[in-house]
């Protein structure tokens, strides 16, 4: 067998005899590369009989600095050239060497796959090289050359198969009349012997039958193992599982050549070659061939497009027109819907947009493809827009989601994302189904604003790397059952790893307000402060999420002040919002809200007693901007702090504060002397717990504009230590 590597530029004269026919190729100063995956016949090797050419794809390369040059290697640490010929090749180790030579049957079972599903695409090549029966069998050397004959053999062998069963159990249950008499006691009833055990023809241990046994449990496996199409016209209890796993770990050539010298037909002993090659994984067994298939894809780019859509993309049938498909020409590889990234206590979704690239290692997306993508994006958000207005058609309910929240005008994050293929040279394993981030630059963002996640020109875009072999595989064994049970898990894989890469840049907490009116009034003042930073998901009315990046220190100064209008959670993007809030509502206990009046009175103990006597408090209103305030806000007023910069008293007010006269006071303690124009305040009740949860920090830093000494209105929850 020839090996060749997609793409990979070979000195012209090295490999000008092996890519006779082959069209599509590049030629670049003497150096030739070939636009294919797959294989083919060549005739014109190995003298008379010819040899295979099997064409690597691409991703088993990866570049590396030999000499100070960078140069492109096979698993990333040998020179193409060396491994041509790979029964003649000195460097590969024998786990590399088996996994080339079984690399084969992978590659054709998908493109078989993806030529019967599309079967409008023109990158497949396939042909049908015929022979000229000479009477004996060619040689070959390759697995997939010994699974096609095998099939091929149970496809023009029907007849064999049953004329060895009719002989095989031709005269069983016979009865042997002759050892009956002999060896048996009869009873006579009505003058008639009757034997009541007669002795029947005895079934002997019968090879043929073994070797078809041995051989169909052949095909069982490699219709499971790798997806061929299989018929078994014969119904034997197959060796399959574990039995069958012990066959191939030796015991099934072990017990081939056993039998090896009790056949004698032609038929059965070229079914005992082919067993016997499948097992052994003869590199050379003689088969019997008058035609020969070769399989090649042009741009194979496309095929693997097909394998990533079918695996974890959407079916493109359902989806609505231009929303894959966009109006201005260009076509997102795939596209689905599912949860959406935020916490939130019910189901929720939000469009999932990837685009594979299929790359050599170490290969770096360019700045045209994150482009492109982020405009994939951003026309998915334009048209979900039009589908909820009516402007663009779209009777699935399941396509039209709200992306914007109103209140808020915060935009749900759409998961966006690179999908590459990957080979771990180190391992080379068909079975790891791991999905991990790219190596290098695996996270992209275009924004207009910083430290604003929920604005609809943030977007984010990750780069994720599926182990090719794996995806190759489980595209080739075309079992629909796994396919669909694999899309499932890899989807939620892919949601996970998004919101970690979310969470290593953003903090995230869940909020709801102490009241909901003033928590939408903080909200409706501080809506340039908050754009951005804060979503509030469709089924969440009164908890909101918020998103602060890790950079700006989780911005201290902005959680200090929602703190005074909301319960805030530090809330993970996988947990319960609903449960997080309440578990801080329970931690913090009930928190007072509304406006209150802050009083500094060095005699604050000695006014305490006399306002607990009477009942009563006012304050004088001056000229003074503090003053003014206190005239505008005192009507909303529900609490009343006095203090002397430590060791506040709370009182409760009454509704309905009323202005009175200097006249009026009588015994009622007051401030300000000199006012000739009081607010009073009736008081309801002394609040002791709220004393005790005011900070010494707010009676030492009043609001801006005031002093420690004048009095001043403001939220009570600005007050308390949270």
């Amino acid at each position: 067998m020839r090996i060749l590597i997609e793409e990979y530029q070979y000195p012209a004269t090295v490999v000008e005899n092996i890519i006779v026919g082959l069209t599509n190729l590049r030629n670049i100063k003497g150096m030739v590369s070939v636009n294919h995956v797959g294989y083919y016949y060549n005739p014109q090797l190995n003298n008379s009989e010819g040899d295979m050419v099997f064409i690597l794809p691409k991703v088993l390369l990866e570049e590396r600095v030999v000499d100070g040059k960078k140069k492109d290697l096979l698993f990333g640490k040998y020179n193409p050239e060396e491994v041509i010929n790979l029964s003649e090749q000195q460097v590969l180790e024998k786990e590399e060497y088996d996994f080339i030579y079984k690399l084969s049957v992978w590659i054709y079972r998908a493109i078989v796959v993806f030529r019967d599903s599309h079967p409008n695409s023109d990158v497949v090549q396939q042909q049908l090289v015929q022979f000229m029966s000479s009477g004996r069998l060619q040689e070959c050397n390759t697995y997939l050359d010994i699974l096609l004959a095998l099939q091929r053999f149970n496809r023009d062998n029907k007849d064999f198969f049953f004329f060895v069963l009719r002989n095989i159990h031709s005269g069983y249950n016979k009865i042997n009349w002759t050892r009956t008499i002999s060896h048996s006691q009869a009873m006579v009833q009505d003058g008639t012997p009757v034997y009541l055990n007669p002795i029947n023809k005895k079934r002997q241990v019968n090879f043929d039958e073994e070797l078809l046994v041995i051989f169909f449990s052949i095909l069982e496996y490699i219709h499971r193992h790798y997806g061929f199409p299989v018929s078994i016209p014969v119904n034997y209890d197959l060796i399959t599982g574990a039995r069958f796993e012990v066959l191939l770990k030796g015991q099934g050539r072990t017990r081939l050549l056993k039998i090896r010298h009790k056949y004698f037909s032609d038929k059965a002993l070229y079914l005992w070659e082919l067993c016997f090659a499948f097992f052994d994984q003869s590199r050379r067994v003689k088969v019997e061939v008058n035609e020969r298939e070769y399989v090649l894809v042009k741009n194979f780019n496309i095929v693997f497009e097909a394998i990533i859509d079918e695996l974890i993309g959407t079916d493109r049938n359902k989806l609505p027109p231009r929303l894959a498909d966009q109006s201005d020409g260009k076509t997102v590889d795939h596209l689905w819907v599912d949860s959406i990234l935020m916490p939130t206590n019910e189901e929720s979704a939000v469009y999932y947009i990837g685009d594979s690239k299929y790359y050599k290692h170490s290969t770096p997306v360019g700045e045209n493809s994150i482009s492109k993508q982020f405009t994939y994006a951003r026309n998915v958000i334009q048209w979900s827009f039009d589908a909820l207005s009516g402007d663009t058609k779209c009777e699935d309910e399941e396509y039209k989601i709200r992306l914007r929240d109103d209140r808020t005008e915060g935009y749900n994050v759409i998961p966006n994302f690179f999908i590459s293929a990957r080979v771990d040279f180190e391992q080379l394993d068909y079975n790891d189904d791991a999905l991990r981030l790219h190596d290098g630059m695996n996270l992209h963002e275009s924004s207009q604003f910083s430290d604003r996640l929920f604005d609809r020109d943030t977007l984010l875009l990750s780069h994720y790397d599926v182990n090719f072999l794996f995806v190759l595989a489980m595209y080739a064994r075309n079992n629909a059952g796994n396919k669909l049970a694999w899309k499932t898990e890899v989807r939620k894989r892919f949601r996970e790893r998004v919101q970690h890469i979310l969470e290593e840049k953003y903090t995230f907490f869940a909020l709801k307000g102490y009241d909901a009116d003033d928590s939408e009034q903080y909200i409706t003042t501080h809506f340039q402060e908050l754009l951005g930073k804060l979503y509030r998901t469709p089924d969440a009315k009164n908890v909101y999420t918020l998103a602060v990046e890790k950079k700006d220190g989780n911005d201290s100064t902005l959680m200090d002040e929602l703190r005074r209008h909301f319960y805030i959670s530090k809330c993970g993007l996988d947990d319960n919002p609903q449960e997080k809030i309440e578990s801080q509502m329970q931690k913090q206990g009930s928190m007072p809200v509304g406006k209150c009046v802050v009083v500094d009175d060095n005699n604050c103990d000695q006014t305490a007693e006399e306002i607990r006597r009477v009942g009563k408090y006012a304050i004088g209103l001056g000229d003074s901007p503090g003053s003014l305030a206190l005239a505008e806000g005192f009507v909303s007023a529900r609490y009343l702090v006095l203090h002397k910069l430590r060791d506040p008293i709370v009182f409760r007010l009454k509704q309905g504060p009323k202005l009175i006269t200097k006249d009026q006071i009588g015994d009622i303690p007051y401030k300000m002397r000199e006012s000739s124009v009081f607010i009073l305040f009736e008081i309801d009740s002394e609040e002791p717990d709220i004393a005790n949860r005011i900070s010494q920090h707010s009676l030492t830093h009043p609001p801006e504009g005031y002093t420690v000494r004048q009095s001043y209105v403001t939220n009570i929850n600005r007050m308390m230590q949270v």
